[in-house]
């Protein structure tokens, strides 16, 4: 009876600790919420390689204009910790975080711990912020354009000068621009025509690409030199070039040359394509969506594609091999 009776009690008892237990851990919970403030996910920002990097902030939107009594920050990167005297990231007096000169090695994340007091009375409050900062690269735009011409025989060494003659001329066109014209394909072929028979034809493929920065100076500094606008005057130059070819030729009295351009066969597309390592993708990189941007780990890109590729082995940003 005696043991009965106080079985409820214990009962009850051991109810009131655990609920005691829970309330405990809760309050504790609750004390570290109010000095630890936190932002899991991670901020973009991009980069553009070798330049300097915008200011990427330690403080969030709501602190940004915000009093901030005895503020201290730490940054840390791939690398480990960052001191304000490194040569290539200076933290500035607000904490800021600066790149001077953007490599590839730096892509990453990078976390910022800040410490502070919104008041002199309260307690110390801090704040984690992380960014994954990305390397990008303008994309490698060219034109690539064809056309055909009236031949000699296909063994014939003319054409072969007369393939020379043609680089020259086009290259020399297009050198105030900064621009570099290849070659990529020279065929010769027979060709059965409707009413003049069986003739032979060269058929020619050129890309038509500017010179960056790596390869030499810029021309200028004007917004008119930005690559994609010498770019569509190097075409312009291209098809008056080949249309005034149609108009001599349309003046000429006496027997057409042997080599001649075929009228109507100059075509011309703008490409872009990404650098190896480097690739678009507009659902990760949405606010980048013409970048191309270093590729993250687990993926890759060995040549000029638009997109990384997935790569599960690689562990490295930039990757241009799947080992």
């Amino acid at each position: 009876m005696e043991a009965s009776a106080l079985g409820p009690a214990r009962r009850g008892r051991r109810r009131t600790r655990a609920a005691g237990s829970l309330l405990s851990r809760a309050a504790i919970l609750l004390f570290i919420s109010a000095f630890l403030v936190r932002v899991p996910s991670s901020v973009k920002v991009y980069v553009m390689l070798h330049q300097k990097s915008p200011h990427v902030l330690c403080v969030t939107q709501r602190l940004r204009n915000a009093e901030l009594i005895d503020p201290s920050f730490q940054w840390h990167g791939p690398k480990g910790k960052i001191v304000s005297e490194n040569r290539t990231a200076q933290i500035t007096s607000t904490g800021s975080l600066v790149f001077q000169n953007f490599e590839e090695s730096m892509s990453g994340i990078y976390t910022c711990f800040l410490e502070y007091k919104p008041t002199v009375e309260e307690i110390v409050k801090r704040l984690q912020l992380k960014y994954a900062i990305y390397a990008y690269r303008e994309p490698h735009y060219y034109y690539q354009f064809t056309a055909r011409y009236h031949a000699a025989p296909c063994n014939s060494i003319y054409n072969i000068s007369f393939e020379k003659k043609l680089i020259q001329i086009l290259s020399k066109l297009l050198l105030d621009l900064s621009c570099e014209i290849s070659l990529l394909k020279s065929e010769c072929h027979h060709v059965k025509m409707q009413r003049a028979g069986l003739q032979n034809e060269l058929f020619f493929t050129f890309s038509v690409s500017s010179l960056d920065t790596e390869k030499g100076p810029k021309p200028c500094t004007d917004h008119n030199c930005e690559p994609s606008k010498r770019l569509f005057k190097a075409k312009n130059l291209i098809e008056r070039f080949f249309n005034q070819q149609v108009e001599i030729l349309g003046r000429r009295a006496e027997q057409l040359p042997e080599i001649y351009y075929i009228e109507g066969t100059l075509q011309m597309v703008w490409i872009n394509r990404c650098f190896p390592g480097y690739g678009m993708n507009v659902q990760q990189h949405p606010k980048c969506p013409e970048c191309c941007v270093i590729c993250s780990p687990g993926s890759y890109n060995p040549r000029d594609g638009i997109h990384c590729l997935q790569c599960n082995s690689s562990l490295v940003y930039g990757a241009k091999t799947c080992l």
